[in-house]
């Protein structure tokens, strides 16, 4: 079986360096961080066996509307995903998804919503296992201890990223794609 080609972009964001990454069938991984070579670098070790493409000008609808994600604004457009997820992860990322934007729950919320109040601990981890950060917000999820807690891409970008979404226009809860998701 042939791996399928991953189509990449990397741009500059209000959050710092971020790439989008998308098959035929969706986004595949949205990262960030401080450089290009160290994103690519990030993509090459996630899917070592397929074949990347940068695609600046195929991925920039894409691209922009992620821009707008990490500027706490609405994408502006539905965007596909290729992810695959337990049922349980999707059951998370659905909930995170119906967080409204300037708004966070406790890991504990979030399981107790699931009909799952003890499973704090693998919410956080279906949290920290999202491959298309903004896309499903997981940096709305902070602990019961107070303030913002871990995220993959840094606790500077999700203070930043909530401070943004809570300042800025509503977006829309249809906005995020985890629902649409291919399971």
């Amino acid at each position: 079986m042939t791996a399928r080609t991953i189509r990449y972009s990397v741009t500059e964001s209000p959050l710092g360096w971020l790439l989008v990454a998308a098959t035929e069938r969706g986004v595949c991984q949205v990262r960030l961080g401080d450089g290009e070579a160290e994103l690519e670098s990030g993509l090459r070790a996630e899917f070592p066996f397929a074949p990347l493409e940068r695609d600046e000008a195929g991925l920039a609808t894409w691209s922009a509307a992620l821009r707008r994600c990490a500027a706490g604004r609405p994408p502006g457009l539905e965007l596909p995903l290729d992810v695959p997820a337990s049922r349980f992860r999707r059951r998370v990322w659905d909930a995170l998804c119906r967080i409204p934007p300037g708004e966070t729950r406790t890991y504990a919320e979030l399981a107790a919503s699931l009909g799952r109040p003890r499973a704090a601990r693998a919410v956080g981890q279906a949290c920290a296992r999202n491959p298309v950060a903004l896309l499903v917000p997981c940096h709305r999820v902070v602990p019961a201890a107070g303030g913002v807690g871990g995220y993959r891409w840094g606790p500077g970008r999700k203070l930043a990223l909530l401070r943004a979404e809570a300042a800025g226009p509503a977006l829309r809860a249809e906005s995020c794609p985890a629902a649409a998701a291919p399971r």
